[in-house]
């Protein structure tokens, strides 16, 4: 679980966040929803320790980020697996070197060790006989796969996404949605999930948080947010799924 309590952040003398308070909950995939320049990145970035902010706190599950000595954080970092946006695979690595990649950097394990945890999440992800390939060999929605494979490499306890169907068609993107909400159930996470894309609001929000300039307008799950009477977040809703229909 992570809880934000009343966070603020301004740039200058531009106020990003206002005030937000939110908890993810462990085991569902809870998404951070709005529109572009609203703060969702800047609250992902507070998170995570990039950021600092200037008012409230960030607790992982009972340790305050903000009261972490550099040893402390080092430890939290390495709890915390990121899916990027355009997957950020190293070119010049093959699929299992992506993979092995942050469990060489982190920990001491022995070579037959990485190989059989970077098997497994291949594994898991259903990436099979593809170890010695290359990212540019891939599919978009093969080198998600691996992205998320190398995500959980180090069992992480909680799981960042930053709009993980960004450049995917529908049905691709509905099989990693899937596969997301599989292995946060699975392995027990606290995934976030930052989007933009309705369809996976609708198939995996659990538990859904929505920012407007800087403040959480509206919480609730997948369930309720058709019926909202939010005009921001109703605007929101309609205009996306507007650009949804208007790609396809």
């Amino acid at each position: 679980m992570i809880t934000v309590k009343h966070i603020s952040k301004s740039f200058s003398d531009v106020q990003i966040l206002k005030d937000i308070s939110f908890v993810f909950e462990t085991g569902k995939t809870n998404l951070i929803i709005g529109k572009s320049g609203s703060g969702k990145s800047v609250l992902t970035k507070c998170m995570v320790g990039l950021y600092e902010p200037d008012h409230g706190d960030i607790l992982f599950d009972d340790r305050n980020l903000s009261e972490l000595k550099p040893k402390e954080r080092k430890q939290l970092r390495r709890e915390i697996g990121m899916l990027f946006q355009a997957s950020a695979l190293f070119d010049s690595l093959s699929v299992e070197e992506n993979v092995a990649f942050p469990i060489k950097m982190f920990t001491k394990m022995s070579k037959e060790e990485i190989d059989e945890r970077v098997n497994f999440c291949l594994n898991r992800v259903d990436i099979i006989n593809k170890n010695q390939l290359y990212p540019s060999e891939l599919s978009g929605g093969m080198q998600k796969r691996v992205a998320i494979a190398r995500a959980i490499a180090m069992q992480p306890k909680y799981l960042f996404c930053d709009e993980p169907n960004s450049g995917l068609d529908p049905v691709t993107a509905i099989v990693i949605d899937e596969l997301i909400q599989e292995i946060t159930e699975e392995y027990n996470m606290t995934t976030i999930v930052i989007t933009h894309d309705m369809n996976s609001v609708l198939e995996i929000g659990e538990n859904i948080m929505f920012i407007d300039q800087g403040e959480n307008k509206w919480t609730g799950s997948k369930n309720e947010i058709l019926d909202v009477k939010v005009k921001e977040l109703h605007d929101f809703i309609y205009v996306s799924k507007f650009l949804q229909q208007m790609k396809k």
